[in-house]
């Protein structure tokens, strides 16, 4: 969790820039592809977890465990982020 929460806050001005909101790039995408920030964010959490499933079954390779702390700590901060744009939306209901 430590990993991810210092992932998270290093990548914040490569991700955002100067836009305080950390949901920015999730919403811009969106408009791009004229869907909802929550779709935009799945598609790009889905290149992550082919990449994960990809690995688990290949069985000629063995990965490095710094990839597969990588790939696994990535998938962890998009969900965290899900988490934050469907909590970003539902604001008057509980965790």
């Amino acid at each position: 969790m430590a990993l991810c929460r210092e992932i998270l806050q290093r990548k914040t001005k490569e991700y955002t820039g100067d836009d305080t909101d950390r949901l920015g790039a999730f919403k811009a995408a969106a408009a791009l592809q004229h869907t909802t920030p929550e779709r935009a964010l799945a598609g790009m959490l889905a290149k992550h977890i082919v990449s994960l499933y990809d690995m688990c079954f290949d069985g000629d390779a063995d990965y490095d465990i710094s990839t597969w702390n990588e790939k696994i700590t990535d998938s962890l901060n998009y969900l965290f982020l899900l988490k934050a744009i469907v909590k970003e939306g539902h604001t008057n209901q509980p965790d």
